[in-house]
């Protein structure tokens, strides 16, 4: 058993197709992406015992973000914590404990809720279930970046792609099941954490076994982790890589970005609502939030790809130099009255912010090495927890001293939008700072990976084999692509009245 999990057992065969491995990574991130969309479940939170409207020993609408901010917390906590772990075991291994911890998490979750204790919802969702998310959110980066060293930025898009798709997929689910299990006499809640906990963990377990490694990738994990000068294995281990200015640089500028996409993205519905008076609904500003949604999604694969062509350091000059410029726009079109062009311009805005998150993983394995980004990554991912919590206060906090000031509804978000503005030239800056720090000195043979030359690696499959691995792949690609395309449409449905399509 021990030998059937090892990283050397998920070694792929000569003639193995390497698409096959984007649709596994695929899976568990259209699984995790549910986080960003918990906020479904906040308002039904609330009315767990007047079931149709707040009891008195209801929890407050304030008590029921505890759960979400929990989960990024712990994400970037287990990230850090696990990501050397998740290096040495392999995919296999860590997509299994990912998929035991997110389901299981679902499940304690709604046990919590079941029995009205708010403190079980957030060990179960926040600690436990945020765990799940940081090591499924880098279990198939390093993977994907190994089998596609021509095209990193497209790898990590594809995986990174998943994880906003996820709430696009999970936000329409959750409703509907919530609809269907719910009554006269329940929210339907906690039978929607049951059910999302038990499709979660086969779709999970199947992209955690769908994994594999390029052909002898083991044995150069092995000779890297075993060379502790980086000189020779071209490749710095986690420890290393923090005792470098670029590695800080790089945490400021993922920390600048979160904390300005995600402080938006807590306060869409509201902010647009009050920035445009009598002409938004409730429905219309939810197609708004599904529209940030479908941006940020585009975004992750979009601009990473693009990344490839044309370098990292320039691609974040680009993503930061047009974030500025667009945060500082937004407020004056509001002041305008251009709702479509706002829109327009805070959906551009979510690309960016993708854009930054799925491509700081090659921009890793530019500056660090492919042999540990897992790890590497997973120490950065501190930044998303501590800009998890930074961006709602700042927005908030700063919204409520505006609104205290006297100052109009409709203005009360700008200063909000220049700080976040402000944020962007910092991380401008310090993406300046960033230098490449592995050595150019070549893998001896016996540690080179034998994906040199994935062309003539494949054409050494014969009729049959490339017969199956067609198919696979094909099969593969539709049992993501297909609940993908579902959760896309629904957004578009949501969000047509927004643009006025019809």
């Amino acid at each position: 058993m021990t030998k059937y999990f090892s990283k050397k057992s998920i070694e792929a065969p000569p003639g193995y197709n390497r698409w096959l491995v984007p649709p596994a990574a695929l899976a568990i991130h259209l699984c995790i992406g549910q986080v960003y969309a918990f906020s479904v479940f906040r308002l039904p939170m609330t009315k767990l015992l007047g079931v149709s409207q707040s009891a008195a020993g209801d929890w407050k609408m304030e008590q029921s973000f505890w759960p979400f901010t929990l989960a990024i917390v712990f994400l970037g906590i287990s990230a850090a914590v696990f990501g050397r772990w998740v290096e040495r075991v392999g995919p296999r291994v860590s997509g299994i404990a990912s998929a035991f911890l997110w389901s299981g998490g679902f499940f304690v979750g709604a046990l919590g809720l079941w029995l009205h204790q708010l403190w079980l919802v957030c060990v179960g969702y926040g600690v436990i279930g945020g765990c799940g998310l940081g090591i499924g959110y880098i279990t198939p980066v390093s993977t994907l970046i190994k089998w596609f060293p021509d095209r990193r930025g497209l790898a990590t898009g594809l995986a990174i792609m998943g994880f906003g798709g996820g709430a696009m997929v999970a936000s329409p689910l959750s409703d509907r099941l919530m609809t269907w299990f719910g009554g006269d006499e329940s929210t339907g809640v906690a039978q929607a954490f049951v059910a999302l906990g038990s499709i979660y963990f086969p779709v999970m377990l199947a992209g955690a076994f769908a994994f594999r490694l390029p052909p002898g990738q083991a044995a150069k994990d092995d000779f890297a982790a075993s060379n502790q000068s980086n000189v020779s294995s071209g490749s710095m281990q986690a420890n290393q890589a923090m005792a470098t200015s670029s590695f800080w640089c790089l945490w400021l500028v993922l920390f600048c970005n979160v904390t300005a996409g995600i402080g938006i993205l807590d306060v869409a519905s509201p902010m647009i609502q009050n920035m445009f008076p009598g002409k938004l609904d409730a429905p219309l500003a939810a197609g708004f939030v599904g529209l940030l949604s479908l941006f940020n999604l585009v975004g992750r694969l979009g601009w990473s790809t693009a990344s490839d062509r044309l370098g990292r350091k320039r691609a974040y000059i680009l993503y930061l130099g047009l974030g500025i410029a667009l945060y500082f726009l937004a407020p004056l079109l509001a002041k305008a009255g251009w709702l479509g062009c706002f829109v327009m311009v805070i959906a551009f805005i979510m690309s960016l912010y993708g854009g930054v998150f799925a491509t700081i993983p090659a921009y890793l394995s530019d500056v660090f090495g492919t042999g540990f980004v897992g790890s590497v990554h997973g120490r950065l991912l501190t930044a998303w927890s501590c800009a998890g919590i930074a961006g709602p206060l700042i927005v908030n906090f700063v919204n409520a001293h505006q609104m205290q000031a006297r100052i109009s509804k409709e203005r009360s978000y700008d200063l909000a939008l220049w700080m976040m503005a402000a944020l962007l030239v910092v991380g401008f800056v310090a993406n300046l700072l960033v230098k490449k720090m592995i050595s150019t000195q070549p893998l001896p043979p016996t540690a080179k990976p034998s994906l040199a030359n994935h062309a003539k690696i494949v054409s050494n499959a014969t009729g049959e084999q490339s017969y199956k691995a067609n198919l696979l792949m094909v099969l593969g690609w539709c049992a993501v692509m297909v609940p993908l395309t579902w959760g896309v449409s629904m957004t578009l449905f949501k969000a047509a009245r927004l643009l006025n399509l019809w």
